[in-house]
């Protein structure tokens, strides 16, 4: 492809996203629902373009033939993002353009980030869902449900230790914060039930982001109603000073949040720039939790489509890891066939030679043609690579085109891609739509087409610091890991407990294959630490921290709120 040897982003030369989703030749959503093979009056409008799904199709549509199942994701990311959601939506699109019928399930948007430094969340150019004002302010109000039905637990929480504690929970030990979705450094840690007795008691807690609750999980990961309902007793709240986890159920809250989030388990239904269909569900954070959208969502798509394509956040060390080992353990689904998106610029980073910053412009350095950089930075591809097979799943490679890049630089990565035996392509669906992924298609048909050989990377009943073991050294490339005692102590005590056939989910930075954000590409000879071990018994998961991780992001020195407004028509501006 032609080079544009220049910092300008592809979209200056397209206009924004806002401004490109504007054009979209949108279809009424009973359309779109047509497209999905859902039958006539099933879908339940929220408006013209947007709507809700009901679970019954899933059971109806049982005898079909599920469609060929692919998961997205990616290498290591930079702060910058390599196109996940973007290069989703585009293959998608990119299905109908070699005659296949496709699907894409997306995780809902978070108001935080929007509102933050990232701004819209539902991919780029003519590759994103559409209303682009929808899908990133709100949409049917399904984070709401689950900010609400999080915080009606804490409230229970406060309440039953104001009205006589009769579980026995140590006041010390209440492990269940509140949330809320918009970042707010200055809610992290707080002391509530100030001002007097009848205030409540005054302890220590914070707020996470929504994104972050184990609410929204539980949520992801129900295959029903019923599931969701069991799943959200078995939420454990505290610790009384023996180890007894007291649960949502015991607090007496379970069927109250069920009822809050009866509605939210239906996804959301909504639609591409060409008109594809798009299930929006779920939204866990992509550190402490899964960061995959909901099992629900995979069902209904994988009923009426040739293909579903589902995203899994950040690199394939974390959300396709997690897809693989959590929630393909959860649904007893099956991948047929994996995409690793790969960008120029993010391999680049990866070479260590150079810096970037989330929201500044990208340094001149690595605007120069250097397929030498590209080169270095490709351990991390390779690592990426390897880390897909691990799971026996077809790889294809999908080169992220960016105006900035040079032909010398995409050979790299082609080259690199082929000799660890995985399929290539270079994508231009951000300027192209679904055109500019069709080869991408044709790439992922043929993957899709070979045996399955998915396994899982390590059984339920293998002991869990053996678990935590294996994802630091075959996964992350550790010599090994440091357990804490506190860590060592609360591994002992799940265990004993009956939590020890539970996944691990490993909070660690997404910036780099190791726990050190600054360690870049393929990192050897280092040692994981885990300090923390805590329990996610309503998701069905274990999580072991590792590092500094933040579970309720600041706002920046220009967040993107400070640039959004209504016009006079009522449009509004500013959301990227």
């Amino acid at each position: 492809m032609a080079s544009i040897p220049s910092a300008t982003p592809l979209t200056a030369f397209m206009g924004s996203d806002l401004e490109i989703a504007r054009q979209a030749n949108l279809k009424p959503i009973a359309e779109i629902a047509d497209r999905l093979g859902l039958p006539p009056g099933t879908i339940e409008p929220h408006g013209h373009h947007v709507g809700k799904i009901p679970l019954e199709v899933i059971e109806d549509r049982a005898i079909r033939k599920p469609a060929r199942y692919i998961v997205v994701s990616a290498i290591t990311p930079t702060p910058l993002g390599e196109g996940k959601t973007t290069t989703s939506v585009g293959l998608a699109q990119g299905f109908h353009h070699v005659g296949k019928t496709a699907t894409v399930a997306l995780r809902q948007p978070s108001m935080g980030p929007t509102f933050g430094i990232k701004g819209g969340a539902a991919g780029g150019g003519w590759s994103q869902v559409v209303p682009m004002e929808r899908i990133n302010l709100h949409l049917t109000g399904d984070i709401h449900a689950v900010t609400a039905a999080h915080n009606l637990l804490a409230a229970m929480v406060d309440n039953h230790l104001y009205h006589g504690n009769a579980c026995g929970l140590d006041i010390n030990q209440v492990a269940w914060r509140r949330v809320m979705d918009i970042n707010d450094r200055g809610l992290r840690q707080i002391v509530t039930g100030l001002g007097g007795k009848a205030n409540g008691l005054p302890r220590e807690t914070g707020f996470d982001i929504t994104a972050a609750s184990e609410v929204m999980a539980v949520l992801a990961l129900a295959d029903s109603l019923e599931d969701l309902r069991r799943r959200l007793g078995r939420i454990v709240v505290g610790w009384t000073p023996d180890g007894h986890g007291v649960t949502a159920e015991e607090i007496g809250c379970a069927g109250a949040m069920a009822v809050m989030l009866k509605e939210a388990m239906k996804p959301n239904l909504m639609q591409t720039m060409e008109n594809t269909p798009v299930l929006i569900h779920g939204g866990p954070f992509g550190n402490i939790a899964h960061g995959n959208s909901s099992v629900v969502a995979d069902q209904i798509g994988l009923l009426g489509s040739d293909y579903l394509v589902t995203e899994a956040g950040f690199g394939a060390d974390m959300g396709a890891e997690r897809f693989f080992n959590i929630k393909c353990r959860a649904s007893g689904m099956q991948p047929d066939a994996a995409v690793l998106v790969a960008t120029v610029r993010g391999l680049k980073v990866h070479s260590g030679r150079h810096r970037v910053v989330a929201g500044k412009p990208l340094p001149d350095s690595m605007l120069t043609e250097n397929p030498d950089d590209v080169a270095v930075g490709a351990a991390n591809l390779r690592r990426q690579i390897e880390n897909l097979r691990l799971h026996g799943v077809p790889v294809v490679v999908a080169i992220n085109a960016f105006p900035s890049d040079y032909p010398s630089e995409h050979d790299v990565i082609t080259a690199v891609a082929r000799e660890m035996g995985a399929r290539v392509e270079t994508c231009t669906h951000v300027r192209d739509g679904g055109a500019g992924a069709a080869a991408l298609a044709h790439a992922v048909v043929e993957a899709a087409e070979e045996p399955s050989r998915f396994e899982m990377l390590y059984p339920g009943e293998m002991p869990l610091s053996e678990k935590i073991d294996t994802l630091a050294q075959r996964v992350y490339g550790a010599e090994a890991v440091d357990f804490s005692p506190a860590a060592q102590r609360q591994l002992d005590q799940f265990t004993a407990q009956g939590f020890g056939h539970l996944p691990i989910c490993v909070a660690k930075t997404h910036l780099s294959l190791s726990s050190d954000p600054s360690l870049t590409g393929a990192p050897t000879g280092w040692r994981m630490p885990v300090r923390e071990v805590r329990l996610s018994a309503g998701a069905g998961f274990l999580y072991a921290l590792c590092g500094d991780i933040r579970t309720m992001p600041g706002l920046g020195a220009s967040p993107a709120a400070a640039r959004m407004d209504i016009n006079e028509m009522g449009e509004i501006e500013g959301l990227f």
